[in-house]
């Protein structure tokens, strides 16, 4: 069974709209995992407009204490101030993505072929023994020679456009996403995914990629959980990944 990481960005970012600390962010984190994630992600920006510094200190400690078995994954730029606090969470899993500072939302994967040098540095830095690295990357098979030359561990595909093509060319899109999660696979290198994933489109994804580790998803969730309620949504969720 495919992973699900939970992003609970949005519910900060429910919580900052009205200042004070309802939703709790903390205590949805624990009713999240109780429902059934099998991960946690958050994604702190520059400007703490949703997840702040803060936030991912107090639900790397919780985690850590509450739930030892639960991953925590962090993502973001590697910014000087993004990996000062990546050294103080030492997070499960390291998401590096290529997001200039003031980006609404992660619109593109690392140019890896360009920025390999860089990303090799940076991930020299942060990688220990009880961390996995993982590239935020556009599906194109021939990319897994530079990401093995960075010494990431694994890739999350960017699901943009598959989610954007999947009504109207769900058999034509999906074959890159298929050929770079292979040879990926074959390489040794992990596979994730996320962005716009949702109930629509998810089981068809998670049935077409033999190989898939991971799925990050938080704004299309959080939106069901409206309809659905939080629990029965994150059921509906994990039975797509069956």
């Amino acid at each position: 069974m495919t992973r699900l990481s939970i992003n609970v960005n949005k519910i900060a970012t429910l919580r900052n709209s009205r200042g004070g600390d309802i939703p709790n962010l903390l205590q949805l984190t624990r009713d999240i995992i109780n429902f059934g994630a099998d991960g946690i992600t958050v994604h702190p920006r520059p400007d703490e407009r949703h997840i702040t510094y803060q936030d991912t200190l107090d639900l790397s400690k919780m985690i850590k204490e509450e739930f030892p078995s639960i991953e925590f994954n962090v993502e973001g730029r590697p910014s000087k101030k993004f990996l000062s606090l990546i050294e103080e969470v030492n997070p499960n899993q390291i998401t590096l993505v290529p997001d200039s500072p003031g980006v609404l939302t992660s619109n593109q994967g690392w140019d890896i072929p360009k920025k390999t040098s860089y990303l090799k540095k940076i991930i020299k830095v942060i990688k220990t023994n009880n961390n996995r690295i993982c590239l935020f990357v556009e599906p194109d098979s021939n990319i897994i020679k530079y990401v093995l030359d960075t010494g990431a561990d694994s890739i999350e595909l960017f699901t943009g456009e598959y989610a954007n093509k999947f009504s109207i060319n769900k058999h034509g899109i999906i074959k890159k996403y298929i050929e770079t999660a292979n040879n990926a696979y074959q390489s040794n290198i992990g596979v994730n995914a996320g962005h716009d994933l949702n109930l629509d489109n998810l089981k068809f994804f998670n049935q077409s990629i033999t190989f898939l580790d991971e799925v990050s998803i938080g704004h299309a969730l959080i939106c069901d959980s409206l309809y659905y309620g939080l629990e029965n949504t994150i059921q509906l969720y994990k039975r797509n990944l069956l």
